[in-house]
């Protein structure tokens, strides 16, 4: 579906042809007359487009035009292999539509002319994917047809995903599961373009301290590290670095409490499976006074079915410093 959609997101904004040959001559007022035409047909070409009609599509292009995909290389040839290429596409996204933007039209010589501008495919429940392209039109028998086509995806914000992938499992909504004193609830969900994992969390302890607060987990590409910041309702915050050992993370924190004392911990994480992990809080530090570790605990899974960007997790490392 991703190559056939990349495909045919320049295949279906730059399809348009001339249905009339300009008059004879190429003076001023004929390429004029030209353009004009060029461009009513476009809008003729978005209109078949959003009718789905592969067939009627392939028909503004030349017989053995030429598509080439800047993104894989592959070459597609001539109008049944272009038709093949728009059922496909509607095959998969039959809600998809398109929009084009035509933005300058140039005439190489009496009977080739080319195309600059926009397109853009849009889908009911996703981003629109939005490309820029160039169109090579040749004059056969009376009429404009493409003859090749070039496109190039605009490359969206930068994503630092593939460093925090290893975290993934952590979206979701999740509380502890030991019936005890303390109570834990979180979760936690990606940013747009995946860059942030943001997680929210809960605490209460026999009904005496009840907080909550919010981490941020990252990518440091000067680093080359894992970070988090965390920010507790009490006026406590903290930075960490993450690290994993086996199947372990250790996310070592260090902060400010709020009466203005240094403080610092290190939490220890281990997933158990797909709806669960343990948590502990080890090598706890407020001003020069060492704390006693927070036992291990089990965290679970809540919802088990997050839609994506929607997903939600946290560990339990609600007792930053």
């Amino acid at each position: 579906m991703i190559r056939i959609a990349v495909v045919v997101l320049a295949l279906c904004a730059l399809a348009t042809r001339v249905l009339e040959q300009p008059a004879s001559g190429q003076g001023a007022g004929e390429v004029s007359g030209g353009e004009s035409v060029i461009r009513q047909a476009v809008a003729a070409y978005v209109e078949a487009f959003n009718k789905h009609d592969a067939t009627a599509l392939a028909r503004f292009w030349s017989p053995d035009a030429v598509y080439l995909n800047r993104v894989t290389n592959e070459q597609v040839v001539g109008r049944p292999a272009i038709a093949e290429q728009f059922r496909s596409l509607f095959k998969d996204a039959p809600e998809i539509n398109l929009a084009v933007n035509t933005k300058s039209i140039q005439f190489i010589s009496p009977n080739v002319a080319v195309e600059h501008g926009t397109s853009t495919l849009k889908f009911p429940k996703s981003d629109p994917q939005e490309v820029d392209y160039a169109a090579v039109y040749v004059k056969r028998d009376g009429q404009w047809l493409l003859d090749r086509v070039t496109d190039e995806q605009r490359q969206g914000p930068p994503s630092h995903y593939k460093h925090l992938k290893a975290l993934e499992w952590m979206v979701g909504q999740w509380a502890d599961n030991e019936g005890n004193d303390i109570n834990v609830e979180a979760d936690c969900h990606w940013t747009k373009n995946q860059n942030f994992l943001v997680r929210s969390y809960a605490m209460s302890v026999r009904d005496q301290i009840d907080m909550s607060g919010m981490q941020i987990i990252g990518w440091d590409p000067a680093a080359k590290t894992i970070r988090s910041w965390t920010f507790d309702s009490d006026g406590t915050f903290a930075e960490a670095t993450w690290t994993q050992k086996g199947d372990r993370w250790f996310v070592s924190n260090s902060g400010v409490v709020a009466d203005g004392r240094r403080a610092s911990m290190v939490n220890v994480i281990k997933p158990v499976d797909d709806n669960s992990f343990t948590w502990q809080t080890v090598e706890r530090m407020v001003g020069d006074e060492l704390l006693p570790n927070i036992n291990e605990i089990v965290i679970v899974r809540k919802s088990s079915t997050p839609s994506a960007g929607e997903r939600s997790s946290a560990d339990s490392d609600t007792k930053t410093p």
